[in-house]
């Protein structure tokens, strides 16, 4: 159980940053600092301002840039077939 808990943050973060990205309100250029922020504010939120905390918070910022460019070059490359 522990596994969901420390997933579904990640994988939250990821979805909300490919919708951001997908409406043309936001620059591509600045969806990375998006998550940086959103990142860190949700892991604040879920464990108060510490340092160990605002790591968490970039490693969700990072797996969900990850996850955003994963997708979006799978979508490109099947859409080119």
């Amino acid at each position: 159980m522990d596994i969901i808990n420390d997933f579904a943050p990640y994988v939250g973060l990821a979805v909300i940053l490919y919708a951001i990205r997908q409406t043309s309100k936001v620059s591509n250029r600045y969806i990375p600092i998006v998550a940086v922020v959103l990142g860190v504010l949700y892991s604040f939120w879920e464990s108060g301002v510490s340092p160990h905390t605002t790591l968490i918070g970039l490693k969700y910022a990072l797996l969900g840039i990850g996850t955003v460019a994963g997708v979006k070059y799978f979508i490109e490359s099947s859409a080119k077939k």
